[in-house]
């Protein structure tokens, strides 16, 4: 099904495509002790897109900036080729061209030459851009744009639960949480994967500190790295979460077993995933299996809010899923998703990454997994959170300005941007 935005005034000519890969070194390099190995952090890489109009808009997103692939974690590759696609065969599909609907830049970009694999980022990308046009040429925030397409009212306070805690000491998860909790967070999402006797012990001291933060376990499939805990194993952890009432359990098997997530889901305990979906056809076919008690599409990665709209309008006026978006990079990708959450019906709770010396988090001992300074310097100002609540932004468009002297202060670092080292090698 095609979804039309609402709002069309006026028609859109496309004047110029740029694509700026971006590196956040993290010096020095971090390594963080796994079940049966090592994982050195060596940086974050993102790619700004930038998309401008005949009459002087300029829409922003980022690309390729989440890990949802994987594909950059046991092949090496980072994002610096992308920031090419979009400058080549994404420019040349779409510079100079004039456009009704934004779904029309979508049929551009599949009739060009863009690769097949960065088809959908590319989509994604230009998408979010897009919006962010229109919002400013029609002096309004995106999710006006998004609640007229979805004939609702807006929701622009918006709870956020932390995506921090990878890989340390089960006490170290819960010394962080805590102050996640203190800032008011709804929930403490962290990574676990130190050995199955740790990962339980984790989750029950986490359940015994926290009395207002939920537990969200990010397994983003973990446990299948090096040395596998195997099937049964994966079980009787995901049911052990469950047990000390986890708030979901989040890619607890590889993204295309759906089959494995039916089987997880017998144990009772609330599953997450859709992030590493494919399609935005993958993400609802994954909703339909009925064994995710929330899926997680994200703007940046299942074709921007266009894409994004099947899978929420597929958890509309059910109580047995809810949609509640991947966030992990950037402040251009939390005011994203935010936008699409504000308007999405029955959608509240978006996801908010926590990096060392966050400049609108306080809390002591400083809750980051590792530095991003990019993240924040990316745009100017800063998000509106009080208490683990996001005010969305009701600016026109996106509701930020993009700080493009990032361009010169962080420039690509060829390579990727972490490696797994294993003890068995």
């Amino acid at each position: 099904m095609i979804y039309t935005p609402a709002f069309r005034s006026e028609r859109m000519e496309i004047t110029d495509v740029q694509g700026y890969a971006l590196s956040s070194p993290i010096d020095p390099p971090q390594d963080r002790r796994f079940h049966g190995g090592t994982r050195r952090l060596l940086k974050r890489d993102v790619v700004l897109a930038v998309v401008e109009t005949a009459r002087g808009y300029r829409g922003v997103a980022t690309a390729g900036a989440s890990s949802s692939a994987m594909t950059e974690y046991f092949e090496g590759e980072s994002q610096g080729t992308f920031a090419d696609v979009l400058e080549g065969p994404v420019a040349e599909a779409l510079e100079g061209e004039t456009i009704d609907d934004i779904t029309d830049a979508h049929d551009l970009i599949r009739a060009g030459e863009v690769p097949p694999g960065d088809v959908t980022e590319a989509i994604s990308a230009v998408d979010v851009a897009l919006y962010d046009i229109r919002g400013k040429a029609e002096g309004v925030p995106v999710y006006e744009l998004l609640a007229e397409e979805y004939g609702s009212d807006p929701t622009t306070e918006l709870p956020l639960y932390a995506s921090a805690g990878m890989y340390m000491e089960p006490e170290g998860y819960v010394e962080q949480a805590e102050v996640i909790e203190e800032l008011g967070f709804f929930g403490y999402k962290y990574r676990p994967g130190i050995g199955a006797d740790a990962d339980r012990r984790t989750v029950e001291l986490l359940a015994d500190a926290l009395t207002e933060c939920e537990v969200m376990l990010d397994v983003h499939t973990w446990w299948k790295l090096g040395e596998s805990y195997g099937r049964d194993t994966v079980r009787d952890l995901v049911a052990h979460a469950g047990e000390q009432d986890a708030y979901w359990v989040e890619e607890p098997v590889e993204p295309d077993d759906h089959e494995g997530y039916v089987d997880l889901a017998a144990t009772g305990t609330p599953l997450a995933g859709g992030e590493s979906e494919e399609t935005p056809e993958g993400l609802v076919e994954l909703g339909e299996t009925d064994a995710v008690d929330f899926l997680q599409g994200d703007v940046r990665h299942h074709e921007g809010f266009t894409g994004c709209r099947a899978a929420v309008e597929f958890c509309r006026g059910r109580d047995d899923i809810e949609f509640v978006p991947h966030n992990f990079g950037t402040w251009i990708g939390l005011a994203a998703n935010a936008h699409l959450v504000a308007a999405a019906p029955e959608s509240d709770l978006v996801e908010y990454p926590v990096f060392e010396a966050d400049p609108v988090l306080d809390g002591e001992p400083d809750p980051g997994m590792y530095p991003f300074d990019l993240a924040f310097d990316l745009v100017e100002g800063e998000p509106a959170i009080e208490d683990g609540v996001l005010s969305v932004s009701d600016d026109p468009g996106l509701g930020i300005e993009v700080n493009l002297d990032v361009v010169e202060e962080y420039p690509f670092v060829e390579g990727p941007w972490t490696e797994f080292h294993y003890d068995d090698e």
